[in-house]
């Protein structure tokens, strides 16, 4: 009976065995740098953590080709090892005063608790991945829409491709006669709790690499003032009596992501040199003695305005050179692990969006002519060439978080929408405004971060904010 007893658990503590020597090889590997040989050429234990959470995710995650659940293994491998790498924080801590009663007598003592900045972001960031992971989980049961091989022939004949599409991702393929209404707005919801989530992770990574110190070596290779750094014609634009986004955006050739990722590093590399300056902690000025600080200030803002706007309208563009210079000089490991994992969960809600918009995508081609489709498809390329979208202030007033149910499936959408509808209705007869898809909190307060109140003042405030 005891040998029977020893080999059912035999199994259960060779994986344990084998979870403690993996965790001890990559702990092994963070500690020395990256640098095997032990000769101390490694890179700092904060870039490396980065670089270890960064790669498991792309290892574990990939393109994201479908819109599928995540396979039980490689989920369950995402759990564990990023759990090992959060492990670190636990022991990432502060020093704060309390009080401590000893035999009737009170005394001041300096106690340790988990650092605040840390405490509050990682478990809005867990929380973030499980809406992710959620959101995947409940594509199990449609049965709408399926993907077509490579070398599937009706494929190749119907595939339209958009600008923006990869040929290596499956073709979405759709029912003859369209999506289903219910499955068409199933989806809507679907595709805005993924944006709520991508939201939230770029507003969390923005603010903490505002939070990280700029390196001396960037600072040492940029111009000697911000006119340099932007060019004439952006800077007059920049600087003008009356400033609008959108004329300034029109006037900027946005046809490619490096075209954008220039820009970005230009208004960024000007921003820096401005502050350095209204600060005295550069000599040299390229301001005229007539220009006020005010004045300065101004500039700022509208280059400040100018950075949020392609972040939010260009999601998948790479870092910028700043963003990575910190990332690379970064010795606080606090601020590592949670730049990093901030910015996995936000590739992998733009790559989840991405794969929704092509379904709809498929939809779309299903349901209008083919003359109105590629009228349409003119019409996306000129305004993505000529960079004009919709109002810039429209557009920053948009850039907030909104109340709504984070994880739903296709057949509680059903139930939902019908209830959802009836409330609506009654609030409409009883003269009110429709209230929020839903009264639960959202995953992150976004009071808490800087970057969303300076989003809020910039944009005015939401819709939601006013009602």
């Amino acid at each position: 009976m005891e040998d029977d007893d020893k080999s059912e658990l035999d199994p259960e503590l060779e994986a344990i065995y084998a979870d403690m020597e993996m965790m001890k090889e990559r702990f092994a590997k963070l500690l020395l740098g990256e640098d095997m040989s032990g000769g101390g050429k490694g890179v700092s234990s904060a870039l490396a953590l980065s670089n270890a959470i960064t790669n498991l995710a792309a290892s574990v995650f990939g393109e994201i080709s479908r819109l599928e659940p995540m396979p039980p293994d490689s989920k369950a491998r995402w759990r564990k090892e990023i759990d090992w790498m959060l492990s670190v924080t636990d022991h990432i801590v502060e020093f704060v005063p309390s009080k401590q009663n000893t035999n009737g007598v009170t005394m001041e003592i300096m106690v340790t608790r988990q650092r605040s900045d840390v405490h509050v972001n990682i478990p809005a960031l867990r929380k973030l991945d499980g809406m992710l992971m959620d959101c995947l989980e409940n594509f199990k049961d449609q049965n709408e829409f399926t993907y077509l091989s490579k070398d599937d022939a009706e494929g190749n004949k119907s595939k339209k491709k958009r600008e923006e599409d990869k040929w290596w991702l499956p073709t979405p393929k759709v029912p003859p006669n369209g999506l289903s209404d219910i499955t068409r707005k199933w989806l809507l919801f679907q595709k805005d709790s993924v944006n709520q989530v991508l939201k939230a992770a770029m507003a969390m990574n923005a603010h903490i690499l505002t939070e990280m110190e700029i390196p001396e070596s960037y600072i040492e290779g940029l111009p000697k003032n911000g006119r340099a750094s932007l060019g004439d014609a952006i800077y007059k634009n920049i600087t003008v009596d009356h400033f609008d986004p959108d004329y300034f955006l029109s006037a900027m050739d946005l046809s490619s992501e490096h075209k954008i990722l220039d820009l970005k590093n230009r208004i960024e590399a000007s921003i820096v040199i401005w502050r350095r300056k209204m600060t005295n902690k550069d000599g040299k000025s390229g301001w005229g003695s007539g220009v006020s600080i005010e004045k300065r200030e101004q500039f700022e803002d509208r280059a400040e305005t100018i950075l949020l706007i392609l972040k939010h309208r260009y999601p998948g563009t790479s870092q910028s050179a700043l963003d990575i210079s910190k990332i690379q000089y970064n010795r606080d490991i606090g601020h590592a692990i949670l730049e990093s994992y901030s910015r996995i969960l936000e590739s992998l809600a733009h790559k989840v969006m991405s794969r929704i918009e092509d379904v709809m995508h498929a939809d779309n081609l299903v349901q209008c002519p083919s003359g109105d489709l590629k009228r349409n498809s003119l019409k996306d390329s000129a305004s993505r060439a000529s960079g004009k979208f919709p109002n810039a202030k429209e557009e920053m007033e948009k850039i907030n978080f909104s109340d709504a149910p984070t994880s739903m499936t296709l057949s509680d959408f059903i139930g939902w929408t019908s209830e959802h509808e009836k409330e609506s209705k009654e609030e409409l007869s009883n003269g009110n405004e429709p209230g929020p898809l839903s009264k639960q909190p959202s995953a992150t307060n976004s009071k808490k971060l800087s970057y969303l109140e300076k989003l809020e003042a910039l944009g005015g405030r939401s819709p939601s904010a006013r009602q």
